[in-house]
């Protein structure tokens, strides 16, 4: 005998308790497979072991590293963030980049990057013209024009020029520096300062202790009318027989000079025919 009933419709009430019930079921089950999970991996199976420092290692001993690192690092093999690892690592003196990787079972494989110090930096207040200010903090500048802090007692013995501008000027100040020492080497001459003012005017100073005014300008115009004068400027003082004072650029048609021993008014000087200097 053939049934023909037709199928029995829950309410819609019994429908939505099954349904709340259901989800309940599902997020104890996530909940405890969480618990367990983070559970398992506190175990001490999975504890960090051995860490393995790879790369520059100049400036930083294992014992450095391990006093200034490992106090951040927390969780284990498979709980550890590599992030903070990785923040941990380059809050180090001296460490610009720090890559972390897990090697199973339980190392983590570091390799560093050190800072390459390029010269230190004086970050010049707005407004602020004056060539030296023992209140300014002495920072360092990295071969990628970054700025860092670390002991100044450590590059000492290095010979670094100084840099001083105002904030966020520094890849552009390493980079003319470069340009200008270049030319500088020519003559024989090492630059010890290089400064920016806040209006964008350039000084650098020898470390002989002549001081140059380069002035305003492009880059392509400052070292052209700072070649123009490294040209000249050797004829000017052996014809003289007195060592550079100090130099302004900052003339359309010349430069004025101040030489030791002579005390008259400086002269503006321009180069003449064949690179010869002649006074106007």
């Amino acid at each position: 005998m053939r049934s023909n009933s037709a199928p029995v419709t829950l309410p819609p009430d019994i429908r939505l308790m099954n349904a709340v019930t259901a989800l309940l079921l599902a997020a104890m089950v996530l909940t405890a497979a969480a618990l367990a999970l983070r559970w398992v991996v506190r175990l001490p199976v999975f504890a960090i072991r051995a860490i393995q420092v790879e790369g520059d290692v100049t400036r930083n001993s294992e014992a450095s590293l391990r006093a200034n690192a490992l106090p951040r690092l927390s969780g284990s093999f498979l709980s550890l963030n590599l992030q903070e690892g990785r923040d941990a690592f380059e809050a180090v003196p001296w460490v610009r980049r720090a890559v972390v990787k897990r090697v199973w079972p339980s190392r983590l494989l570091v390799n560093l990057e050190e800072h390459r110090p390029s010269a230190y930096w004086e970050t010049k207040a707005d407004g602020a013209d004056a060539q030296s200010d023992a209140s300014v903090e002495r920072l360092l500048v990295n071969s990628y024009g970054e700025v860092f802090q670390a002991n100044l007692g450590d590059v000492e013995d290095d010979d670094l020029p100084v840099l001083a501008g105002p904030a966020g000027t520094a890849p552009a100040m390493l980079q003319m520096w470069q340009r200008l020492q270049k030319v500088s080497a020519t003559i024989g001459e090492q630059l010890e300062r290089l400064d920016l003012s806040g209006r964008g005017s350039w000084r650098v100073s020898f470390e002989k202790g002549a001081v140059i005014e380069l002035g305003r300008g492009s880059e392509a115009e400052i070292l052209a009318r700072y070649g123009q004068f490294i040209h000249s400027i050797t004829q000017i003082t052996s014809l003289n027989r007195a060592p550079l004072l100090s130099a302004d650029l900052r003339h359309a048609d010349g430069y004025a000079v101040r030489l030791s021993g002579i005390s008259t008014t400086p002269n503006q000087v321009k180069p003449g025919l064949n690179g010869r200097p002649k006074k106007n």
